[in-house]
């Protein structure tokens, strides 16, 4: 069998693919390249050319590559290097890459400058990058001689970096809020207790959440209450659960303090307190921290402070079918009064996890 053919198409639906390897969570984002030797009698295409001009003849692959995390070489150069392992030369190739290249020294070098020095010809991304220590690769690229085409499945590169992209956009984390609540809406019963509302397959769904994320936020309340540890878990298949490899930062916010013998202070990620309760102050401390995904866990008043200022970005509401009748509410008075001041949110999904249902929306702003 010959070397793989695809087209400059086929070859960004398999540079998603490879983005969607690497991990969610950290500050950069999930990106895949793949390299496409050069057409015979390549059709030419003009600068700024729509991505619906390129050339649908296929082209054999020569390497492609991912971003594996901070630190680790981006895409490009992974791809670059691939092909040098290969023994593969890639001047006068085409670079397919889900994310404009970046041109910013940072751990690594500068892709732009990178895929230059390859003698690539064309690069041809899905989405530009926002980021304003890294834009600025296709203006490189150009510059260079190499011709840029935008846009190609932007959708769908979109849609992959939509938590990377929102946060990096705005300069704060995104916000998912979860909560855990019975069919009539209550997160506890009359006497504190919440343990456990939910079945265990949401809860092993909710760790496998909390593994893709960055940091997890819950009120001094919550610690007092519930001496949560915080950290991500898996279940191996020897029926043993441990902590998964990536345990994010967990944050406390509040002025009341953490107790000595929290199990916060055990084993899991680094532990931050914010003593205070403006929410635009502890999303200015995570983003200093390179925070692009944070999932609040409770309680009741620090997911009512996030509502009240129009910080939430994405829901995640677990339902169990359980009745309490009485006890604690997910979310506290929002100051609405009227259904014209209703907050409103888009769903995006709704799965059945064991007995339970999640259904995950999305702000409207």
């Amino acid at each position: 069998m010959g070397p793989q053919q695809l087209t400059i198409d086929a070859a960004m639906t398999r540079a998603l693919q490879l983005a969607a390897r690497g991990p969610a969570y950290g500050p950069n984002p999930r990106v895949g390249c793949v390299l496409l030797a050069p057409a015979d009698d390549t059709v030419p295409v003009s600068e700024g050319a729509a991505p619906d001009a390129l050339d649908p003849r296929p082209r054999t692959v020569l390497a492609e590559g991912y971003h594996q995390g901070a630190g680790t070489p981006h895409a490009e150069a992974a791809a670059l290097a691939d092909a040098r392992d290969r023994g593969v030369g890639v001047r006068g190739a085409t670079a397919v890459v889900t994310l404009e290249p970046c041109a910013h020294t940072g751990r690594t070098g500068p892709c732009a400058d990178a895929l230059v020095a390859a003698g690539v010809a064309q690069v041809v991304h899905a989405v530009d990058d926002p980021n304003p220590l890294a834009r600025g690769g296709a203006a490189v690229l150009r510059a260079a001689g190499v011709r840029v085409v935008r846009g190609l499945r932007a959708a769908e590169g979109a849609a992959l970096l939509h938590v990377w992209l929102t946060a990096v956009r705005r300069g704060t984390p995104y916000v998912t809020l979860k909560t855990a609540t019975t069919l009539d809406g209550f997160v506890a019963a009359e006497d504190g207790t919440s343990r456990w509302i939910t079945g265990s397959e949401a809860r092993a769904h909710a760790h496998r959440v909390r593994a893709a994320v960055d940091a997890i936020a819950v009120g001094t309340g919550t610690v007092r209450a519930d001496d949560p540890a915080l950290t991500a878990r898996v279940t191996g298949h020897d029926g043993v659960e441990r902590l998964a490899e990536h345990q994010p930062l967990r944050v406390v916010v509040g002025h009341g303090g953490i107790p000595p013998r929290s199990r916060l202070r055990g084993d899991g990620g680094p532990l931050l307190h914010l003593p205070t309760h403006d929410v635009a102050e502890v999303l200015r401390a995570l983003a200093a921290r390179e925070v692009r995904h944070v999932l609040v866990e409770g309680g009741p008043t620090l997911a009512t402070a996030l509502l009240a200022a129009g910080a939430v970005d994405e829901l995640h509401a677990y339902v169990a079918p359980a009745l309490l009748g009485a006890g604690r509410r997910a979310v506290g008075d929002l100051g609405v009064r009227t259904m014209a001041d209703v907050r409103r949110f888009r769903t995006v999904e709704v799965r059945r996890v064991g007995d339970d249902v999640l259904m995950v929306s999305r702000s409207v702003r």
